[in-house]
């Protein structure tokens, strides 16, 4: 079930963060839209778990649009509908994992033992990095635009990307303290900027946000890879 999961997981954060264009999150009302979006949820969950005929594959497609046709026709796109969208496209995902569990260990990816785990830490290096940078970006939305001056174009967004992989790196690998470092370095580093209080109240909201979002993906990752069966071993022969 376990890789399964990693490899649908793994679609899911191609089809909604790499190969789905900022023209197409624009334009989702469009039917054409959903319907390419659909084509590359489809296409994205058929090369991961290299399952082309698999009935469970094309449901989680028009699950995953069904979705997205409910958040873009009758919700705003900030924070709530966004988090709510992305938690019952990851539900859909191990309701299918748990439906179909062999999608994976019965396809032709099988006999790769650490394909699953490569996998499940891209999909959530990816997660962490892009989709934190999507959800904390709509979080800080409602507080108004970045009150801290002189900043550099799309500096805060890196300076996110960075703090996000960062954290990401340090707990795969298990390097957890080095986290208080980075909270300590990023605060020397913003604190000429943080001396008002808006502008502090802002900076501190963005960052725990950030980090809180990379220590979940993150532990999430770990918990679903301690899963896994171990490398050389195939739950086919269990």
């Amino acid at each position: 079930m376990t890789e399964t999961l990693a490899a649908l997981f793994l679609a899911h954060v191609l089809a909604d963060y790499v190969f789905q264009t900022r023209w197409m999150v624009e334009e989702k009302s469009r039917p054409e839209t959903l319907f390419l979006h659909a084509l590359i949820v489809l296409l994205t969950a058929m090369a991961t778990t290299g399952q082309v005929a698999s009935p469970m594959i094309y449901a989680l497609a028009l699950i995953h649009i069904v979705i997205d046709t409910v958040k873009t026709r009758f919700f705003s796109d900030t924070f709530i509908p966004h988090i709510t969208d992305q938690a019952l496209h990851l539900v859909t995902l191990t309701l299918i994992a748990l439906i179909a569990p062999d999608l994976f260990p019965q396809g032709p990816y099988a006999a790769l033992a650490w394909l699953p785990k490569a996998m499940l830490f891209t999909a959530g290096a990816i997660y962490a990095t892009r989709a934190g940078g999507f959800a904390v970006g709509k979080l800080m939305e409602r507080f108004g635009p970045n009150p801290i001056g002189d900043s550099l174009d799309k500096g805060g967004f890196w300076i996110g990307l960075l703090e996000r992989g960062l954290i990401f790196l340090l707990l795969i690998g298990q390097m957890a303290g080095g986290i208080g470092f980075l909270v300590a370095a990023k605060s020397v580093l913003r604190f000429e900027a943080a001396q008002e209080g808006k502008k502090a109240e802002w900076v501190i909201i963005g960052t725990l946000a950030s980090f809180g979002w990379a220590i979940a993906v993150t532990l999430a990752v770990m918990f679903i890879a301690a899963q896994l069966p171990p490398l050389g071993i195939s739950p086919l022969n269990d």
